[in-house]
């Protein structure tokens, strides 16, 4: 019942739903990263495994997915930031 009533006090609140639209992006980004990340991680070992002199490559290939996060995080500070002054 806590649940019940917690969820329908932010789904009814404006600075819920704020905070919910704004933790969507970051939450995707996080989970695209680590989707990404898995197999990307599994390859370059494999790689380095047989050509040790490519271990710099590897590096920017597990680099590139965290990018994902950090647009997330730049479009959740969009959401917030236009949204605190209008509600």
């Amino acid at each position: 019942m806590a649940v019940e009533e917690a969820a329908k006090q932010v789904a009814e609140s404006p600075e819920g739903m704020i905070a919910l639209a704004a933790a969507i992006p970051t939450a995707a980004g996080a989970i695209g990263a680590a989707w990404a990340q898995a197999s990307i991680g599994s390859a370059a070992m494999g790689m380095v495994a047989e050509q040790p002199d490519k271990a710099g490559n590897v590096l920017i290939w597990l680099a590139l997915p965290e990018t994902l996060i950090i647009l997330g995080l730049a479009c959740s500070f969009l959401i917030l930031s236009n949204m605190a002054g209008k509600h």
